[in-house]
């Protein structure tokens, strides 16, 4: 699974503009940003990595009751659709290492999440309601798609499970990478996140580091990514809503879920085993060196979603 940034060939389609243009940061994205110049360093790299998408892409922007949502679709349009849900801090180029395999057998949809630092709205849905699928029901409703498979890491994947569970019609596949709201959400990182960013850039470094468990000179790039964002960006800092286990084994879709025994944001062993007691037919794989982000899960995330 890649973190680091890229996507789109193609022109805007919808509302959208070109990848020439340079959009200001939405309305409202004071919110979700530090400062108005950070939102710009932000997005300004996001509009470069836009140009490097690895396969032909169209950038579509669908209105929903939470505002314009940010989508780039890949892919052949008669192929069946795959949806992807990034997590907190990202936006759609986290998918930019997957999206060359998927997207020739998927027509794939990466969702840019509303209130994250990409082109899409500022707003953030209540996390504890019905919101964040009706969010969703309009995202798809507005790509055309009334049943979808769907990938999800990290709080995308709370969203994508959380989808899943009260729209079970509309879900065929679910692939979740070190998904929330299943295993316990971990606190202890944060007084160390807290103290290095007191270091300045080179603690905001050595925290995102440590947090994404970002580790090897291959992935310097993708960390840059992840401090410049977190340098200017303020996440959601409320806890992700635990499933219940009665909820869990409503779960209807075809489960896949991967997960890093070093996650520092989510309890894995846990995670694992809940799955594994709710949902006996889910796929769960442990991968007991990797961190909360996860890379080079493309071909078995493939090859799930292909069943």
């Amino acid at each position: 699974m890649s973190t680091n940034a890229g996507a789109g060939n193609g022109a805007d389609t919808g509302t959208g503009t070109g990848t020439g243009t340079a959009p200001a940061p939405p309305a409202g994205a004071s919110r979700i940003y530090t400062t108005a110049a950070g939102a710009e360093a932000i997005l300004r790299r996001y509009r470069q990595a836009l140009a490097d998408w690895p396969v032909p892409a169209e950038h579509v922007r669908v209105p929903t009751r939470e505002g314009e949502t940010f989508v780039v679709v890949s892919g052949p349009p008669d192929a069946p659709p795959l949806v992807l849900l990034h997590g907190s801090g990202a936006n759609a180029t986290m998918w930019q290492g997957d999206i060359a395999a998927w997207s020739r057998h998927f027509r794939t949809y990466a969702v840019d999440l509303v209130g994250e630092p990409g082109h899409s709205a500022p707003s953030r849905p209540a996390l504890a309601s019905e919101a964040p699928a009706q969010w969703l029901d309009d995202v798809l409703a507005g790509l055309g798609l009334t049943r979808t498979a769907l990938v999800g890491t990290s709080f995308g994947g709370w969203l994508a499970l959380d989808y899943a569970l009260r729209r079970p019609e509309r879900v065929t596949r679910l692939a979740l990478l070190c998904p929330g709201g299943v295993g316990r959400q971990k606190t202890g990182w944060l007084v160390k996140a807290l103290l290095l960013r007191a270091l300045g850039r080179r603690g905001v470094r050595r925290s995102a580091r440590m947090v994404a468990g970002l580790e090897g000179a291959e992935l310097e790039p993708v960390l840059d990514t992840v401090v410049l964002t977190f340098t200017h960006f303020k996440p959601r800092t409320e806890r992700l809503p635990v499933f219940p286990d009665e909820e869990l084994r409503r779960l209807a879709a075809p489960l896949l879920v991967i997960v890093g025994g070093r996650d520092v944001l989510f309890d894995s062993a846990e995670t694992a085993r809940r799955v594994r007691e709710c949902v006996p037919g889910a796929t769960v794989r442990v991968l007991p060196e990797a961190g909360h982000s996860l890379f080079g899960q493309t071909t078995p995330v493939l090859a799930f979603l292909r069943g």
